[in-house]
């Protein structure tokens, strides 16, 4: 295991939020906002609201500068965002997955909720050296981040619909 649950857990659903920002835009109403927060497993109050959504949609270009951003970059970005949010980590446990730190109280805002939760996951990133792991789609017309998990690091399209478009046109230029 590279990181731990809650590192990888925060780390792919900032990847996957800065992503539905690539067009075509996949955030752009409350429900999608909702299966979101269901599928990464957030937990925390809600206002189901455009505004909510609004403030989540605009966390994608932070998060996207503090995804792509050289190592002492990243630092500053995380240490300004903790600050800002006044992060105080705690353990917790709950809905079945063992001891993981929360940083903000569950009351707090989500867009608020996802930002400090990406800060303390990219401290594990940084301390481990592993900025690496997160890139931008190896497809040139994609502006997608990747972040790779595997062992080998050969990840290197943010989606199999990246991978699968570049190795199609490869074979027809062969075909040629």
């Amino acid at each position: 295991m590279l990181f731990t649950h809650d590192t990888t857990a925060s780390l792919l659903a900032a990847v996957e939020l800065v992503n539905t920002a690539v067009e075509p835009d996949t955030m752009t109403d409350p429900a999608q906002l909702d299966a979101f927060y269901a599928r990464h497993r957030y937990t925390g109050s809600r206002t189901h609201d455009t505004g909510e959504l609004d403030a989540v949609r605009a966390l994608r270009a932070p998060l996207r500068r503090l995804l792509t951003s050289d190592r002492d970059t990243a630092v500053e970005l995380v240490n300004e965002t903790l600050a800002a949010y006044r992060a105080v980590p705690r353990l917790v446990r709950h809905d079945g997955l063992d001891y993981h730190i929360h940083v903000v109280h569950p009351d707090t805002p989500f867009a608020d909720r996802i930002a400090a939760e990406t800060a303390m996951a990219m401290i594990d990133v940084i301390r481990a050296d592993e900025m690496s792991r997160l890139s931008v789609c190896a497809d040139e017309t994609c502006d997608g981040i990747v972040l790779d998990l595997s062992r080998n690091r050969s990840r290197r399209y943010c989606s199999t619909t990246c991978g699968n478009r570049l190795a199609v046109a490869a074979y027809r230029a062969r075909k040629r």
